[in-house]
């Protein structure tokens, strides 16, 4: 039978609760069930005149705008705001009844100018809701996974200058420097000069896609530099992914449950960042740290090993040409200090230099009539130089703490923490790219992010241990009445004796008998 006129009903009026009209299972009924917000009235009380200008717009609702965009992958915030106008779930999640006026797109941007900004406020925001996750015991902080992602920047790649590439201090360098000074001093070496840090004044040049070449010497190293997002970084992967982007590291557990995050320009290495997102994790006193191949170097194994905790890195094929000899065909002699090519020739210690590198060297005369030389070096004195770090000793830790058994299956584990953490953000939570300019904003952005990711978590998680627990409760309740019913039963049809009751007849049997 066909219906007719299904749109006659829209013009009617009703009556009705809006908390009737979310679903009890909706994911945002369950986050509201899931963290008290009145937490974000402390964090920014200090942002708001107590006694005076007009009332403000809630700091809590102000805050879920955002949170309801990250969760649910919403591109922009106008766009936000058109859902939030027809969707009672947003509605009502945001306080708002059916004839309340939704917030102007701008209002979010306005407050974060005026009161957020250069705030660590939503770093706040997402430590207050990873500790309510932590009350629940659902955290394990044993191993720790660390890993980084790229976010494209909101920048034309062909937008761009070329500036002088300044050379960035090292977050490790003060202890290397004291590690060089002390090991020539045991090879009698003198210690190394201070190393001149004057640079060069960065270049002038033209908007749009003009790229600068004056004032830049050829020996000189340049980086590109966006017109748009200055402080975005060049970020190459592959032949054809060239584009401004952001680095975004981020640690978490093996459950998935998110613990830091730090926020980079896209062309620095993960070795040289690794320090930031260190320093929030040190608190969490875990027994190992697995990362990949990028954070594989001598500095991050020692920064760990010194402070008790694991590194567990991969293997890493040895970067040298193809028909030459491999570094591990050198064998190093600790006793001596030297090398042992398979020649079976000897390489001395030379120097060490300012990267913290100490160098060995063979002998030009030796190697110049040895049938290995086209195999060891292209040299023209013939000479092969060999390096070894001054924290060399600690790598080898971390290689045997690779063949460890059992470690193998836990960096396998990666794909399914880490790895599933940035899959589950660019896909659903709109983490590929940021329409954002600027670190700061690019920071709000991943904290929200990750707040919203560990907080929909938690609200399932809850929601399904209340579940199992009302479902024990109805068991023993019926469990209960049956017993109840069956205890009923017997002592109204035939009650049984008590065993004392069955002992004393038997004792009066015994006794009487006796007599």
């Amino acid at each position: 039978m066909m219906t007719k006129n299904a749109d006659k009903k829209r013009e009617q009026m009703l009556m009705f609760c809006m908390d009737d009209m979310v679903p009890q299972d909706h994911m945002l009924r369950l986050i509201d069930k899931a963290i008290d917000w009145s937490f974000i009235y402390e964090l920014v009380e200090e942002k708001y005149c107590p006694d005076n200008g007009r009332p403000s717009m809630d700091p809590v609702m102000l805050i879920k705008i955002p949170l309801i965009q990250y969760l649910y992958g919403i591109r922009s915030m106008r766009q936000t705001i058109k859902e939030i106008e027809v969707n009672v779930a947003y509605r009502w999640f945001l306080g708002l009844d059916m004839l309340d006026p939704v917030p102007h797109f701008s209002t979010f941007g306005k407050n974060y100018t005026r009161r957020f900004k250069d705030t660590d406020l939503f770093e706040q925001i997402f430590s207050n809701i990873l500790e309510n996750c932590m009350k629940f015991h659902l955290v394990d902080t044993e191993q720790i996974f660390v890993d980084a992602t790229h976010v494209k920047a909101c920048a034309n790649s062909k937008k761009m200058r070329k500036r002088i590439a300044q050379e960035q201090a090292l977050w490790y360098e003060e202890e290397l420097n004291k590690e060089i000074a002390k090991d020539r001093e045991a090879h009698g070496k003198k210690p190394l000069k201070d190393k001149d840090r004057n640079q060069p004044p960065s270049s002038d040049g033209g908007s749009g896609s003009e790229v600068v070449k004056t004032e830049i010497s050829e020996d000189g190293k340049t980086k590109k530099c966006s017109t748009t997002d200055p402080e975005s970084g060049w970020f190459r992967k592959g032949e054809h992914k060239h584009v401004f982007a952001y680095t975004v590291e981020t640690a978490c557990d093996k459950h998935g449950w998110i613990f830091g995050y730090t926020v980079h320009p896209g062309n620095e290495h993960d070795s040289r960042t690794f320090k930031a997102l260190y320093d929030k994790l040190k608190k969490y006193t875990p027994d190992m740290i697995v990362a990949d191949a990028g954070y594989r170097t001598p500095a991050i194994a020692h920064e760990l090993l010194e402070d008790g905790i694991e590194p567990l890195f991969p293997y890493k094929r040895p970067m040298t040409k193809q028909g030459f000899f491999k570094k591990y065909e050198y064998v190093y002699d600790e006793y001596y200090d030297c090398y042992i090519c398979p020649g079976n020739q000897i390489l001395s210690y030379s120097t060490t230099n300012r990267d913290g590198y100490k160098e060995y060297k063979s002998c030009g005369q030796i190697c110049k009539k040895c049938p290995y030389l086209k195999q060891c070096t292209d040299s023209k004195d013939h000479v092969k130089v060999v390096t070894r770090h001054v924290w060399e000793e600690y790598l080898e830790k971390a290689e045997d703490i690779r063949h460890t058994l059992g470690n193998k299956q836990i960096y396998e584990l990666r794909k399914e923490t880490i790895e599933r953490i940035f899959g589950t953000a660019k896909e659903q939570h709109g983490f590929r790219y940021t329409q954002y300019i600027g670190k700061a904003r690019m920071k709000m952005k991943a904290g929200l992010t990750f707040a919203a990711m560990n907080l929909k978590k938690l609200a399932k998680i809850l929601a399904d241990r209340e579940a199992r627990n009302k479902t024990l409760q109805r068991y023993l309740k019926n469990i209960e009445k049956n017993f109840i019913k069956i205890e009923k039963w017997c002592w109204r049809s035939s009650p049984a004796p008590t065993l004392s009751t069955v002992w004393n007849r038997r004792s009066l049997f015994f006794i009487f008998r006796k007599k």
